[in-house]
């Protein structure tokens, strides 16, 4: 059985580039965003968040820079890019026919 936190797969792409066209942010706060912004039923840990932010980085959909942080630290602050935002629109049309498609087989009536 699968947890509330557990995303499901393949959506992680998705989320972090709707994140990220919100505004620039570096990586704990992008894991505190979708955190927050999802009523604390999503995470993500380092271990998962780290890489898909490099394969993102690697595809030109998001871009980084070194910035300093509110904390005065440095961070790699990261950026969607105009690849990022056409695939943000593909992607999200893709989710809304998958979610739809298993809402309507959810809501089937039963015997």
């Amino acid at each position: 059985m699968s947890k509330p936190s557990d995303l499901v797969q393949g959506t992680l792409d998705l989320l972090l580039l709707k994140i990220l066209a919100l505004e620039p942010l570096h990586g704990w706060a992008i894991s505190l965003r979708l955190k927050q912004i999802s009523g604390e039923v999503l995470q993500v840990s380092d271990g998962s968040l780290y890489p898909a932010l490099h394969k993102l980085e690697q595809e030109g959909w998001i871009k980084a820079e070194w910035k300093v942080t509110e904390n005065n630290r440095r961070a790699k602050f990261y950026s969607l890019t105009r690849l990022g935002r056409k695939e943000l629109e593909r992607e999200a049309a893709s989710w809304e026919r998958l979610s739809n498609a298993i809402s309507h087989v959810v809501r089937l009536e039963e015997a």
